[in-house]
């Protein structure tokens, strides 16, 4: 599915990370891995760092952190904002949704569009099309997109495939309405026949939460997780990254009457730094072009790994010029979609900590 709009555009970005900051040194005795090939993982991944929430931390808090220190630095005013969109996989609640619990603790106005998109890998992108969309409706003029997952929760401490990646982080994305005629081009694919690649398979009404579920197994590699816990087909996943997304950029630049040499920046979602640099080597794109050096510091946080790209590797420039860059996010659902647009000059573009 293609998508194209105009006079829109990302005047701002915000990521946050909480302050509590692990090693995966420091994590290897979790593993039942001999030390010296988890190393050896360590370094072939990009696993170095995660940052991830301290105790009873959820997606609201990270959201409303977002939302005030935007406010308190006039970045927006808090009546200015028409909609609020939730993107998140770890809403605090079944009900209500998360963009109602942060527009209530914030006392943001009652005449605003509240709603949660449960999306992940993806969900940055497909934040960034509804935000586009609704910017299309007289009434709204500027949009707070919120993404924000705090999935440590759900992954095992003993599953050495998916505890150093994950992280925990939120970003803040002001969109709105420009005079800029500029095309914005973007695509979107899905295939749930292939959803149980990446799942949390308990918790929900298909299979709630037990004493059974919260059991760990062996999953035969050593990984210990429970049905509670999120479960990653790792080959799948890489297989699908580096069969699918190709195509769909390709078909993306195409539609744009664009080349891939006419892109200043590659800004993808980061599984771990091997997927990326393989997918950038696939596409033919210089490693400097595709930044991939998020999940080392801060962890994969699903679809924030692109406003924190952003945020950590060109705060400064994209203050002061603007950049041809085409996003990519792809993984849960199974979902992968694209975007081509000029990004910059913004307004703000910042990494804060989470006390």
């Amino acid at each position: 599915m293609n998508f194209s709009f105009s006079h829109r555009r990302i005047s701002g970005v915000l990521a946050v990370v909480p302050a509590n900051e692990r090693s995966f040194v420091d994590e290897m005795s979790n593993f039942n891995f001999p030390p010296a090939r988890s190393l050896k993982l360590k370094q072939v991944m990009g696993y170095d760092k995660h940052r991830i929430v301290e105790g009873p931390v959820c997606a609201s808090d990270l959201g409303c952190f977002a939302l005030e220190y935007a406010f308190g630095h006039g970045f927006v005013g808090r009546n200015q904002i028409d909609a609020l969109l939730v993107v998140t996989q770890s809403p605090d609640y079944f009900m209500p949704p998360t963009s109602s619990v942060i527009q209530g603790r914030l006392g943001l106005k009652q005449d605003l569009f509240c709603m949660d998109i449960n999306q992940g890998c993806a969900g940055f992108l497909i934040g960034l099309l509804e935000a586009f969309l609704l910017l299309g409706q007289d009434s709204v003029s500027k949009v707070a997109l919120l993404n924000v997952d705090v999935l440590s929760r759900k992954v095992s401490p003993r599953d050495r495939n998916s505890y150093p990646l994950i992280g925990d982080a939120a970003s803040l994305t002001l969109v709105e309405r420009s005079e800029d005629p500029t095309p914005i081009h973007a695509n979107l694919k899905m295939d749930g026949a292939a959803r149980e690649a990446l799942m949390i398979p308990a918790g929900g009404f298909r299979l709630p939460s037990t004493p059974e579920t919260a059991v760990l197994e062996d999953d035969g590699e050593n990984n210990l997780r429970a049905k509670d816990h999120l479960r990653m087909d790792g080959s799948a996943i890489f297989n699908f990254v580096q069969v699918e997304v190709p195509p769909l950029v390709e078909d993306l630049l195409r539609t744009a009457g664009a080349s891939a040499g006419d892109v200043d920046y590659f800004l993808f979602h980061q599984p771990n730094r091997f997927m990326l640099q393989k997918l950038a080597e696939r596409m033919q794109v210089p490693y400097e072009k595709m930044p991939s050096n998020v999940v080392e510091h801060y962890g994969n946080s699903s679809g924030v790994t692109i406003p924190l790209v952003i945020a950590h590797n060109l705060r400064e420039r994209l203050l002061r010029d603007s950049v041809r860059a085409c996003l990519a996010g792809f993984g849960v659902g199974l979902t992968w979609s694209s975007m081509l647009l000029r990004l910059g000059p913004l307004e703000f573009c910042e990494l804060i900590e989470f006390p």
